[in-house]
């Protein structure tokens, strides 16, 4: 009984997705072996008669079980095509971005360093913030809060694809130790929201 138990629970585990697949792949598999197979072989299975008499049936199965087969392949291959230009083009644009960041962007993307943070909580506002996430290179992470005064704030962490991009040139750090002159110069060019902004949370990325 348990094992009956058991087989019952697998079956209805099986997505109907998942289902319509196997059933298509073993009728195309077994209509091809009708169609194709030698004949003293279906003679010996006693499936010689069953071949010849419903021939047309079993071409009929082998057609629609493998033009569904055949859909998915390439389905499949559409997806990953789109897949694929899709992120060539996020990536184009985070380039051509990382080349024209304004003074302001350049200088919120350094707070993620001079914080030594991963995920800081931002203005949702800002044009800044907005800039940079409709670019592709901050990531909303959520955690929307909403104030009076200030507006909406939420997570944000650099995204893994711009993060290849920035380094020390890019960000205008100092080349080697900053001198005091240059963390003054630094804490000078933060953005004027950065002391309103709420504590950041000591995630990883």
């Amino acid at each position: 009984m348990q094992k009956v138990g058991f087989n019952t629970a697998s079956f209805k585990m099986i997505s109907p997705k998942k289902l319509v697949f196997t059933t298509m792949l073993w009728l195309t598999l077994a209509s091809a072996a009708l169609l194709f197979a030698p004949q003293p072989l279906l003679a010996s299975l006693s499936l010689a008669e069953l071949s010849q008499n419903h021939a047309h049936f079993i071409g009929l199965g082998l057609i629609i079980g493998a033009a569904y087969l055949l859909t998915l392949l390439l389905n499949y291959f559409l997806d990953e095509a789109i897949s694929y230009f899709s992120d060539k083009r996020s990536v184009e644009v985070i380039e051509e971005k990382v080349k024209l960041l304004d003074p302001m962007e350049r200088a919120l993307l350094r707070e993620f360093f001079l914080q030594g943070q991963t995920i800081l909580t931002l203005p949702e506002q800002e044009t800044a913030v907005k800039s940079l996430l409709q670019a592709g290179i901050l990531e909303h992470l959520g955690n929307q809060k909403h104030y009076a005064i200030q507006g909406s704030t939420a997570d944000f962490k650099i995204s893994m694809r711009a993060r290849v991009h920035l380094n020390r040139q890019v960000l205008r750090f100092p080349v080697g130790d900053p001198s005091p002159e240059d963390m003054k110069n630094l804490i000078k060019a933060r953005p004027h929201f950065v002391s309103n902004l709420v504590a950041p949370r000591k995630h990883a990325a």
